[in-house]
């Protein structure tokens, strides 16, 4: 997609690049020990700035037009791109923090409007992690308590990420899920073909935030399609996070061409 949001943010620096140029030229001029050739040079910049701002503001509007053409064609296709191409696929989906019935209903619709069910299972962790409560509720088990320490934290994520994809009688999950889950829905056992996750929390730091990557590179390499969403405008995008974990990303869900681009990297 078209993307007004980094234009704009390129119009603005050569605005204010302009502005600079005047306030500092006038200033100095102001104070007499401006000579011709400097003044000459001045007025040129100006003018190169001023080419520029009217340059980028000609592809603002380009860019708009074609931002608007692209939506319609999207929005004319949507049915026939969609149609079918989730259907028998199974997907679960995972809330780094509370769930968002926002954005659990716009992962609905797109797996709906793509011919598919809603995700067969749901869950919401509890963050920030309370490692030492995590520890002790291993302890019976030596072998994966010993994830659940600083140094292992996010082979701790990795593995949970990867079993939550796999699904099964799994233990780790069945340990944790008092102290680590906050919301669930669905059945532990089906392994899925697809996995969504989207972050509810502001970033995390530390621990919680290592625990995070390591949970985030488990879904990823778990041999199945993994999409990080989140809604156009949310505060604190978790896209950079997503992306360095190697997961699909759409920051759009809340538009048919995101929910488009969702379906597409999970089929």
């Amino acid at each position: 997609m078209f993307d007004l949001r980094y234009h704009v943010a390129s119009l603005a620096a050569v605005f204010l690049a302009l502005i600079i140029s005047i306030v500092v030229g006038v200033g100095i001029s102001g104070k007499g020990f401006v000579s011709d050739s400097e003044r000459n040079l001045f007025n040129e910049r100006i003018a190169d700035l001023k080419n520029q701002l009217d340059s980028a503001q000609v592809r603002g509007t380009e860019l708009a037009r074609a931002q608007r053409a692209a939506q319609a064609f999207v929005a004319d296709a949507y049915p026939t791109l969609m149609s079918g191409r989730m259907t028998g696929t199974r997907v679960a989906l995972v809330f780094a923090g509370h769930e968002d019935k926002r954005v659990r209903s716009l992962v609905e619709q797109a797996l709906g409007d793509a011919g598919g069910k809603p995700p067969v299972r749901i869950r919401a962790l509890k963050l920030p992690i309370d490692l030492p409560t995590l520890r002790h509720a291993l302890a019976k088990r030596p072998a994966l308590a010993a994830l659940a320490t600083q140094r292992r934290i996010d082979d701790l994520g990795r593995r949970l990420g990867a079993d939550f994809v796999a699904g099964g009688d799994n233990s780790l999950w069945q340990l944790l899920s008092a102290d680590l889950v906050e919301e669930r829905s669905g059945p532990d056992k089906p392994p899925v073909d697809g996995i969504v996750v989207a972050r509810t929390v502001p970033p995390q730091a530390g621990v919680t935030a290592r625990f995070l990557a390591g949970f985030y590179a488990g879904l990823a390499s778990a041999g199945v399609p993994a999409v990080g969403v989140e809604r156009a405008g949310d505060a604190d995008s978790a896209v950079p996070a997503f992306a360095k974990q190697h997961l699909s990303t759409v920051d759009d869900l809340d538009s048919p061409p995101g929910r488009l681009s969702f379906v597409l990297f999970l089929g």
